[in-house]
């Protein structure tokens, strides 16, 4: 009777398995936009346009700024959760909600008549500015980046939001109009 051989190792078993590591990490990734090898905060980024175009139509400045706040605190526990799922590193780069969550930071209560979905150099200077302030991480980034878990994770990100929406401001106020004219 010839002996059994052992079964082979599945090439695949040493890989996480997105679709089972849960809820957390599917919503953290953006829906697995996160995943893509390369430029994944960029790929997020994009994710944040519908997410800030969809707070811009709620009614009102404090609708809309509760919206963010809201968006912004339940990514804590999201990303905290999704962090450790994904082996538990500081911040992988694979957890993209930060950037989609704080973009609608970058378009929040700009000047009505700069409104920027009615003018597309706006939206491309919005998301310029915010993966610039992303990437280079001017204080107090640097500094909130090190905050515990998930709040870490986000709370850089709020700072890339404000600066960009503040540089965004200024480069409204600096152009002419007809720049910006949809």
């Amino acid at each position: 009777m010839a002996a059994m051989e052992p079964p082979k190792a599945d090439s695949t078993a040493s890989k996480p398995n997105p679709f089972r590591l849960g809820v957390a990490v599917w919503i953290a990734t953006g829906s697995w936009i996160g995943l893509i090898p390369f430029a994944p905060g960029t790929w997020g980024t994009l994710w944040g346009l519908p997410l800030a175009w969809g707070v811009s139509l709620l009614p009102g400045v404090w609708l809309q700024a509760a919206a963010i706040v809201v968006v912004c605190a339940a990514g804590i526990p999201i990303c905290t959760a999704a962090a450790r799922r994904l082996g538990g590193k500081k911040d992988p780069g694979s957890i993209v909600f930060d950037e989609i969550a704080s973009l609608p930071i970058t378009f929040f209560f700009l000047p009505y008549d700069h409104f920027p979905w009615d003018r597309p150099a706006v939206i491309v200077a919005g998301f310029l500015l915010h993966r610039l302030f992303d990437i280079l991480k001017p204080q107090p980034a640097r500094s909130l980046e090190r905050l515990p878990e998930g709040l870490g994770i986000m709370a850089d990100d709020w700072i890339a939001g404000v600066y960009s929406n503040l540089t965004l401001r200024l480069v409204i106020w600096m152009n002419p109009a007809d720049f910006f004219a949809g």
